[in-house]
C-alpha cells in the first residue's frame, strides 16, 4: 500500500457511518452482509448506505458480490491489514517487533501484497450512433491511459458493420492495441450478465440530431458531444489533421476524468466533474 492508497482508505473511514458500516462487517467476517442489512444497522436510507459502501470498495477496504438481486457486502481483510501495515511498518525506528502483535502483520516476505488488496476498477461505456470512431478511440485510449484502474467499453445504438479503417490506422500509430476493437450494440450491456458499468458517457453529436441510448439511472451518465469522423470532408491530408484532433479532444478529457478523485466525491459532485469536462468551452484539444 502507498501514501495515496492509504490516504483512500483513512478518508473512507473517517465518515462516521462508513466507520460502522466497516466495524460491523469485520465483526461478520468471512461472511458478508446485504446492503439493506447494512443500512438498517446504520440507520440510514438505503441509497445513502449504497453511496458509502462504494467509497468503503473504492478504497479497498470491503468486498461486493452479486447474488441475483442482492448485493452482499464482506469485509476486505487483506486490504485492512494492508492499511496496518502501512502504519506500523516504520515502528520504533524500523524495529516492529518491539511493537508487540502488531509485528505479526509485517511479514518478512510481501508475498501477500498482491492484487487482492487493490481497489475494483471502474467500468466505463462510451456510446456513439455507429460505434466506429469515436467511442472506439475513446475505449482505446481509456484501456492505456487508465492504468488498470478504468475497464473500458464501447457500443452503439445503430452499430457499424467494423470500426472506420481511417481510426484504426490512427490507433495503430499511436500505438494502441487494436485486436480487441470492434462495433456492437449497446444491448451487449443490457443483459443479466452484462458487466454493471459505473459510468456511460455519450460521445454522439447531439446537437447534429444524433440520438443515443438512454440508460436511465444505472450509472452515472454524462454527454460530450463530439464530432462525428464520418462526416469529415476534404482532402486525405485534412481529414487526418480532423481526426487528430479528435483524438487530441479525447485524449484531454480522459486525463482529466482519470484524474479525478472519484472515490472521495459524491455522485452529484462527480456529475458535475464530468458536465465540466463535456464542456467544448472549458477543454481544448
Amino acid at each position: 500500500m502507498d501514501d495515496t492508497e492509504a490516504q483512500l482508505a483513512f478518508a473512507a473511514l473517517a465518515q462516521p457511518t462508513r466507520l460502522k458500516a466497516f466495524r460491523k462487517l469485520i465483526a461478520a467476517y468471512p461472511e458478508g452482509l446485504p446492503a439493506g442489512e447494512i443500512a438498517d444497522v446504520c440507520e440510514v436510507p438505503h441509497n445513502t448506505m449504497s453511496t458509502h459502501l462504494t467509497v468503503l470498495t473504492r478504497a479497498g477496504l470491503i468486498t461486493v458480490e452479486r447474488d441475483g438481486r442482492v448485493m452482499n457486502y464482506r469485509a476486505n481483510v487483506p486490504g485492512f491489514r494492508g492499511l496496518i501495515r502501512f502504519l506500523a511498518t516504520d515502528c520504533c525506528g524500523g524495529r516492529p517487533e518491539m511493537c508487540g502483535d502488531l509485528a505479526r502483520l509485517i511479514p518478512e516476505e510481501v508475498e501477500d501484497m498482491k492484487d487482492d488488496t487493490m481497489s475494483p476498477a471502474f467500468n466505463v461505456l462510451f456510446l456513439c450512433t455507429q460505434n466506429s470512431a469515436r467511442s472506439i478511440i475513446a475505449e482505446a485510449l481509456l484501456q492505456k491511459i487508465g492504468k488498470g484502474r478504468f475497464n473500458a467499453y464501447s457500443a452503439g445504438s445503430d452499430p457499424a458493420p467494423g470500426p472506420m479503417p481511417q481510426v484504426i490506422e490512427r490507433l495503430k500509430t499511436f500505438g494502441h492495441d487494436v485486436s480487441h476493437l470492434r462495433s456492437k450494440s449497446w444491448n451487449e450491456f443490457t443483459g443479466p450478465n452484462a458487466p454493471k458499468m459505473d459510468f456511460i458517457i455519450a460521445l454522439c453529436d447531439t446537437l447534429d440530431g444524433q440520438v443515443c441510448p438512454d440508460f436511465g439511472d444505472k450509472a452515472v451518465t454524462a454527454a460530450w458531444p463530439l464530432p462525428d469522423p464520418a462526416k469529415f470532408t476534404g482532402s486525405a491530408t485534412e481529414r487526418a489533421t480532423l481526426l487528430n484532433e479528435l483524438y487530441a479532444m479525447i485524449r484531454r478529457r480522459l486525463e482529466i476524468f482519470t484524474s479525478l478523485p472519484l472515490a472521495s466525491l459524491d455522485k452529484m459532485a462527480v456529475q458535475v466533474r464530468l458536465d465540466e469536462i463535456g464542456d467544448t468551452q472549458r477543454v481544448a484539444p
